[in-house]
């Protein structure tokens, strides 16, 4: 090798989902110099998607014109649970087969570089943090709506971290005690509520197709959308305000695909509730939506290694 790892001018972020695995070559300013997707495919074992995550590694490190040795380090996120401690993915419920998988180890020895694991609500939060929405923020909450509901805190540039190392599940924040189950075991939780998932099923059950005609027919007045929407936004407005007396934080992000589409519908009610908080200084928190879009998982991955590089 011809520099230290630190000295490098990229990383390589990879940013594994149920179904897919997107690989970058990414710059030291955030940038996504090339990438590559890939099918997950986790039920024929992640043997084989470790083999095809270095091919596309590599191809994307030859389409930017790097090679590994131009590569400070590798960042990882995973749809969890995942133990960064460790470094070991350990998900069958959406990933099949894939039991205490040692990713941090196997690729550390095949690129020869530092190897970062995170949940990808993590990775989504420090990609906000380093090239996004939240840069230049010390403080910084994401939320991030989609399929189910994520989040992250990421202070000072390090993710925060719980008991044995564990990411805080914001979707679980209990909103109403007598509504719809969630499969954590409790009741009227964020995630159950105001997650694409939990539109789609009180869209269906009020005669609806899916969560996009739920928010369509609200913005026409049909009454029985409005009525779930307006759930939401009241769910999501009331996260917002336990998650702004428990953490202070400078910076609030909203993010995911539900928000992508419908920030403005969303975002009104956390805006209105944030102002009335007494037990925090006035005006010291903003609200904000996400910047990277889908990117925001793969550039914080990436970040993970350039962050320490940069460090």
């Amino acid at each position: 090798m011809t520099s230290t790892a630190s000295n490098q001018p990229a990383a390589i972020g990879i940013d594994i989902g149920g179904t897919k695995i997107a690989v970058a070559a990414v710059d030291r300013s955030g940038r996504i110099a090339a990438r590559a997707v890939i099918a997950t495919d986790a039920e024929l074992g992640f043997g084989r998607a470790l083999v095809r995550m270095v091919e596309a590694a590599d191809r994307v490190l030859a389409e930017a014109g790097w090679r590994r040795d131009d590569v400070c380090g590798v960042g990882v996120g995973c749809t969890g649970p995942v133990s960064a401690e460790r470094g070991v993915i350990n998900n069958p419920y959406t990933l099949p087969t894939w039991i205490d998988c040692d990713i941090v180890h196997r690729l550390a020895a095949i690129f020869d570089r530092p190897v970062y694991l995170e949940n990808d609500a993590d990775a989504a939060a420090m990609g906000e943090w380093f090239a996004g929405a939240a840069r230049g923020f010390r403080k910084v909450v994401m939320l991030t709506l989609g399929t189910g509901v994520g989040g992250g805190v990421v202070t000072d540039g390090r993710i925060y971290r719980g008991t044995r190392g564990e990411h805080p599940e914001l979707g679980h924040i209990p909103i109403d005690a007598s509504g719809p189950a969630c499969y954590c075991g409790a009741t009227g939780c964020l995630e159950a509520i105001a997650s694409g998932t939990a539109i789609a099923q009180a869209g269906r059950s009020a005669g609806f197709a899916d969560s996009r005609e739920v928010f369509h027919r609200a913005a026409d007045g049909d009454p029985a959308a409005r009525a779930i929407v307006e759930r939401a936004q009241n769910a999501l407005a009331m996260a917002s305000w336990t998650i702004l007396h428990t953490f202070m934080p400078e910076l609030i992000v909203l993010g995911g695909g539900v928000i992508d589409e419908h920030y403005d519908v969303l975002s009104g009610a956390v805006a209105a509730q944030l102002p009335r908080a007494t037990m925090v200084p006035r005006g010291g928190t903003a609200l904000v939506k996400a910047r990277l879009g889908n990117d925001a998982g793969l550039v914080g991955a990436a970040s993970l290694a350039l962050a320490m590089g940069n460090g």
